[in-house]
């Protein structure tokens, strides 16, 4: 059922149409997100932000510890009719589906942040056709896919609720990213060390340790930020702008750390916990002295 199901998607391919599905399936991947996640913590609502980043990257390191556990080979890896299309991005193993849980849990976080019907629709198009993406690309079976799907809207279902809650009492919000980032950072390096020294599986536990990292600092900056710097993102569309430009250039900086920088395990590690820290703490911390972010007088 699952191989006719793929080979009806590839059926349908055309250069025109693999081109339109290749630019579709990037609405699940790292970079729309962080587009997005930066926009909402730095101009709309660090709360929104909150939120969004939370669900996001708690049901990404489910996604990814199930990947690990599970280790099911993608359909272009194990039946020689089945084209993979855009493997580069298709990192790891296949059940469940990573662009699949990611857009799931994102958009439809996003739909229950703004509770507006039409951009609840939008969302659930755009969760649905990333889905259907990467059965046409060839990178997922079906059951990935639903898989994807069933953990990223459960997992927003299950934590939007909890954390939203939890978002009014500063004090607790304080000490659970201060606990979590710490857990999540301990995390990171254990797999750092795990694949140092040969004992684990760097295909399976290298995007856990990426979210791990910068969940971990994320948190942490977050921390930070609720007892040292409670600033805030009103101010002119020119400042904010302004402020979104320069803190993308940060992150673009960041990541270009990978061009000069040599290609090792901690490098990656040390990247991806420094974009966790400037999108929470570093950059809201420069911008306040920058007149870019004002703070909050209570």
């Amino acid at each position: 059922m699952q191989l006719a199901i793929l080979e009806f998607f590839q059926s349908l391919s055309s250069p025109l149409l693999d081109s339109i599905v290749s630019a579709v399936t990037m609405f699940g991947e790292q970079n729309v997100f962080i587009v997005i996640i930066t926009y909402m913590i730095w101009n709309v609502s660090k709360r929104k932000g909150f939120l969004l980043f939370s669900t996001l990257a708690f049901s990404l390191v489910v996604m990814g510890f199930t990947k690990a556990i599970v280790k099911a080979p993608r359909p272009y890896q194990v039946i020689a009719e089945i084209e993979g299309k855009r493997v580069h991005t298709a990192t790891g193993y296949s059940f469940p589906s990573g662009h699949t849980t990611g857009a799931a849990a994102f958009y439809s976080s996003l739909s229950m942040i703004f509770r507006k019907r039409w951009l609840s629709i939008i969302c659930s198009l755009i969760i649905v056709i990333v889905a259907l993406s990467r059965i046409y690309l060839g990178v997922h079976w079906p059951l990935d896919v639903f898989g994807g799907l069933a953990l990223g809207i459960t997992g927003t279902a299950i934590l939007f609720p909890a954390l939203s809650g939890l978002y009014d009492d500063r004090e607790r919000l304080g000490n659970f990213t201060m606990i979590g980032g710490i857990i999540s950072l301990f995390g990171a390096l254990t797999l750092l060390v795990t694949m140092e020294i040969g004992i684990g599986d760097d295909t399976a536990y290298l995007d856990i340790m990426k979210l791990l990292s910068l969940l971990g600092t994320g948190y942490i900056g977050f921390s930070f930020a609720l007892a040292d710097l409670d600033y805030s993102v009103e101010h002119t569309i020119g400042i904010k702008l302004t402020r979104y430009v320069i803190g993308m250039a940060g992150i673009i900086a960041i990541q270009s750390m990978k061009l000069i920088l040599p290609e090792l395990l901690i490098v990656t590690f040390f990247r991806y916990s420094l974009i966790g820290l400037w999108i929470t703490f570093l950059y809201p911390y420069i911008g306040v002295r920058l007149k870019l972010f004002s703070l909050e007088h209570r």
